[in-house]
């Protein structure tokens, strides 16, 4: 039996940066996804066999033999408590990360480690060291801000939790439809997910992994979630400019700015804060003909526009991004940096009445300038399994 799940990534429609320093925010759910498959093998004689790891969008695979798993990790290659996760302790992240530094990384792709050791830590500590394959595959870029490392964190959580019993989507035997989970069983792979992202990024917020994990939209607010619902669907163009950025430093750089400016900058985040207020009540609005549906959008179109003046202010744009900004208004259309900035992706939002052939051309435009593109459905499905 092949368990196979599926996890998306995620925007920021609104109060990025501004949500650090007490302001609201709004993320949702994108349909680009990441894929994670799964297939156990029968433990050979002695416990032989090995776990293994393929990457496929990169063409590499790493592997290690169960032996040497159970020599380096002990006890904690034994599967844990299921519905009560634990932490990777800093002893056993160091024991994975001699794992993985088995397989000598070159330098451009020594990103790839931290990734690694969460999947080495997710899979022995749901399944302990069960000889199976892992194969991911996603349709997100990495590192654009798109949650990536998220949605591989819930799409692998969810597939070990799956294969070792702990969940379960009802009507999901032996089919080809994608099937969603209950509460319970999405909270448990949301608290899993965590884990890993914990390993990847140190100190995440869970906003991340909670928007792949349950989908559509939340608004966030001093660690406080509340779950949206778009009244109509929420088409974007993302544009990833291929800038790669420092989000720390991008992070420090507005605290700084603060510092300097603390009046003007607690008047930037309270505006911030009213357009991710206004922005959360737009979406949830049902419109139910073209004009109040272009009435709907107008008025995004236009909190897009100041948030995106406001993350200027904050010194978060970069020249990429307002080349995509140029570039869009040309056919009046209204685009917004999502993330930390400083490079990244660039929201577009498309209006329904928009028709495919302006949508090809800029498209085409931004795409002459290196830039690369994609067409989304906003505030989709979170975490789904299918098993084949």
């Amino acid at each position: 039996m092949e368990v196979r799940a599926r996890a998306p990534g995620k925007i920021i429609l609104a109060g990025e940066h501004a949500v650090v320093h007490g302001s609201a925010a709004v993320a949702a759910a994108i349909d680009l996804y990441t894929h994670s498959s799964l297939q156990l093998h029968p433990a050979g004689e002695g416990g032989a066999g090995e776990v293994v790891v393929d990457l496929r969008d990169l063409d590499l695979s790493f592997s290690w033999p169960c032996s040497r798993l159970r020599e380096a990790l002990g006890e904690s290659c034994r599967k844990a408590e299921l519905q009560a996760p634990r932490p990777c302790s800093s002893e056993e992240l160091a024991s994975i990360a001699k794992l993985v530094e088995l397989h000598e990384l070159p330098e451009a792709k020594i990103w790839l480690s931290a990734g690694l050791s969460a999947c080495l830590f997710l899979y022995t500590s749901i399944l302990g060291c069960r000889p199976g394959k892992v194969v991911v595959t996603s349709d997100l870029p990495m590192g654009a801000g798109l949650g990536s490392s998220a949605a591989f964190s819930v799409s692998l959580s969810g597939a070990l939790l799956t294969a070792a019993g702990a969940i379960c989507a009802e009507g999901a035997n032996c089919g080809t439809e994608w099937e969603s989970f209950g509460k319970d069983d999405l909270e448990l792979v949301n608290l899993w997910a965590f884990q890993g992202e914990k390993i990847i990024h140190g100190k995440p917020s869970g906003i991340d992994n909670a928007v792949s994990t349950y989908g559509s939209m939340i608004k966030f607010k001093k660690g406080g979630l509340t779950n949206l619902k778009s009244g109509n669907p929420v088409k974007m163009l993302i544009t990833d400019t291929r800038v790669g950025r420092n989000t720390k430093a991008l992070v420090a750089g507005v605290s700084e700015r603060a510092s300097r400016h603390p009046d003007t900058m607690a008047s930037v985040f309270n505006a911030v804060n009213s357009i991710s207020e206004e922005l959360s009540s737009i979406v949830e609005l049902a419109a139910n003909d073209e004009i109040a549906i272009t009435s709907k959008e107008e008025k995004l179109a236009e909190l897009m526009e100041m948030n995106q003046g406001l993350l200027k202010c904050m010194g978060v744009s970069h020249s990429s991004i307002e080349t995509v900004l140029r570039a869009t208004l040309k056919y009046n259309l209204v685009s917004k940096l999502t993330g930390a900035g400083g490079g990244g992706c660039v929201l577009t939002l498309i209006p329904n009445i928009l028709s495919n052939l302006v949508l090809e051309k800029v498209t085409a435009e931004l795409e002459l300038h290196g830039f690369r593109c994609f067409k989304v459905q906003v505030g989709g499905q979170g975490f789904q399994l299918c098993r084949g």
